[in-house]
């Protein structure tokens, strides 16, 4: 959510709008700000796919936002853009704790795993070797976050980690066949559960009750070629609990953002703005209706015309 201090751009995209799970929490949740949008303004763009993309919707959404062109599917430089690095191919390598099931394997992301900076540097250091024999230089970004540079990168299709976070990963493992690096990409995956498995940081992590760090996961990858400066905010306030499942904290957190929307919306007259809201299978993207084109009061209340569209009739739809 933003500060109460921060100015919203003309463009606003809303990551995890709509998720699997969702339908009952989102059909007791009051939205008025965003009921009165949809039936204000009109949908100006919209994309549609399925839930087994390896780029999400909302990813999609702003790299074409940014004006990007089109790329295979899972193949959108985030790493490389994030660094400044036009021409540079580049991934992130995110650590994470892999729970194996009975019959599953689980990713589960960093945020809330407690690792701290200096685990995260030598876990680093312990693949910084086996990396730079498939060509990868790896650098820490954040604790949470590394990131990988080489030729290796280059056009490398991979699901997003917001594919994958707290799902079962079988559906999202590259394969072999999809493009020539990913052997050595799987082969590096293996090197680091073995490496980390024995590493002395887990032993630490695990006498404090922290889960250990068993591996990373490879997204983001490919090369940047720059992108003009876009008026464009990303509202990522729904991401962490609709990945966790957690649909009270992911209600609060639409409420919050419906608030927020009130006084960006009702300056729709002054600025052109777009308003894109994404799901699980694709995006839609509003803009304000022409004058001409808006209807009458009384039928924005619902009177003399079918029931109005609600918000819960939209977002089950993405």
């Amino acid at each position: 959510m933003p500060s109460p201090n921060e100015t919203l751009a003309d463009h606003l995209i809303v990551p995890f709008a709509s998720a699997p799970g969702c339908r009952e929490a989102l059909a007791a949740t009051a939205l008025p700000t965003l009921t009165r949008l949809l039936n204000d303004w009109t949908p100006v763009a919209r994309h549609s796919g399925d839930e087994y993309t390896l780029t999400p919707p909302h990813e999609h959404a702003l790299a074409q936002a940014l004006g990007w062109p089109e790329r295979p599917d899972g193949v959108t430089p985030w790493a490389a853009r994030n660094a400044g690095l036009p021409g540079q191919p580049c991934a992130w390598f995110t650590p994470c704790h892999w729970s194996v099931g009975m019959e599953q394997v689980t990713l589960l992301p960093p945020d809330g795993l407690d690792l701290h900076a200096d685990e995260s540097e030598a876990l680093l250091q312990a693949l910084a070797p086996w990396a730079r024999e498939d060509g990868l230089h790896l650098t820490l970004e954040t604790p949470l976050r590394w990131r990988a540079e080489g030729n290796a990168l280059r056009d490398l299709p991979c699901a997003s980690l917001d594919r994958v976070a707290h799902r079962r990963v079988d559906a999202w493992l590259p394969r072999a066949e999809q493009a020539p690096a990913i052997p050595g990409l799987l082969r590096l995956q293996n090197e680091a559960q073995m490496l980390f498995y024995t590493h002395p940081v887990n032993d630490a992590r695990q006498a404090r009750g922290a889960l250990p760090i068993n591996g990373f996961w490879t997204s983001g990858a490919g090369v940047w070629d720059g992108d003009a400066a876009a008026a464009l905010t990303v509202l990522d306030a729904l991401r962490a609990p609709a990945l966790a499942g957690d649909w009270a904290a992911w209600t609060a957190a639409w409420q919050a953002l419906d608030a927020t929307l009130a006084p960006w919306a009702a300056a729709a007259d002054q600025h052109l703005r777009q308003l894109t809201l994404c799901g699980e299978r694709g995006w839609v993207r509003y803009a304000p209706a022409p004058r001409t084109a808006r209807r009458p009061w009384w039928q924005r209340l619902g009177l003399g015309r079918p029931a109005a569209t609600t918000a819960v009739t939209v977002l089950e739809a993405l």
